[in-house]
């Protein structure tokens, strides 16, 4: 059976840069600019491709590369505008970047419940009728998209997600749940089965820690330290996380994520952080 979130992945050539135009930036650790939403990043070319593509993390932009939109670009330029773009005069702008960011929210669900879908669970059905029930939201026009109350959504779908992660992680490990957990070290314990969704993980070490079916919903990873961990069957991790951490060669991955650029392979020698 085919991983619907193999059709959930970002293809830039058929988007128009809406990443680079309609978020907000503010100059910190992730950028290096100050940009107020809905103007063009000057990083951003005419064809619509970034012009430091590959130097982003030493110019002071890795929260672009953290950055996922779970194919919403693509959709919202090909289906909802029909290959145009923002920058088309018929087209307007304000409203291209509202419909991309609910399309994304959108996507983001049917990316979490495609990760519960692939496990025999007992509320498959449930799963499967309120997949169906996003994607048509996400199927509609600009108007229908923009009417579309996605909030209402993500509750919904975060009920079936913690009934999913309470039937996936058996036996139950340490419920961590919205914890503070920043700069702790966790390095090669058994975080198995545990419950660390919304909980703050930055900058922790994770080294060589085994995360089998750890529930990651929301979890904040950026600057985490997973070389060597064994991420493989962590519930709900999305590619924007793992590209938030820092990982490496022997970090080993579910199959339907990609391993950021930034990882180092081989890993360095234990301790050197």
């Amino acid at each position: 059976m085919t991983d619907a979130r193999s059709t959930l992945r970002a293809d830039c050539s058929r988007c128009a840069g809406l990443c680079c135009v309609g978020p907000s930036l503010t100059r910190s650790a992730d950028f290096a600019i100050d940009k107020p939403a809905g103007v063009p990043c000057p990083n951003l070319l005419d064809d619509f491709r970034c012009g430091v593509h590959d130097r982003l993390r030493p110019l002071g932009f890795p929260g672009c590369t953290v950055f996922d939109c779970f194919g919403a670009g693509q959709r919202t330029v090909q289906d909802v505008y029909d290959g145009r773009s923002w920058r088309d005069d018929e087209v307007q702008a304000a409203q291209v970047f509202d419909v991309f960011g609910v399309l994304r929210g959108l996507h983001e669900l049917l990316w979490l419940l495609a990760g519960v879908a692939s496990y025999e669970v007992v509320e498959r059905g449930a799963v499967d009728t309120l997949a169906d029930e996003v994607e048509a939201a996400a199927a509609g026009d600009a108007a229908a998209i923009l009417a579309v109350d996605l909030a209402g959504l993500r509750e919904r779908v975060g009920v079936v997600l913690r009934r999913a992660s309470a039937a996936l992680r058996v036996p139950a490990g340490p419920e961590l749940r919205g914890a503070d957990l920043v700069g702790r070290t966790f390095t090669g314990q058994e975080l198995a089965g545990a419950d660390v969704s919304g909980a703050l993980l930055l900058g922790a070490d994770l080294r060589g820690s085994s995360l089998h079916r750890t529930d990651l919903l929301g979890a904040d990873l950026r600057g985490a330290d997973v070389r060597g961990a064994d991420l493989a069957t962590a519930l709900f991790l999305t590619q924007v996380q793992v590209n938030a951490s820092d990982g490496d060669g022997a970090t080993t991955l579910p199959p339907h994520l990609d391993r950021p650029g930034h990882w180092l392979s081989p890993p360095p020698a234990a301790g050197n952080r």
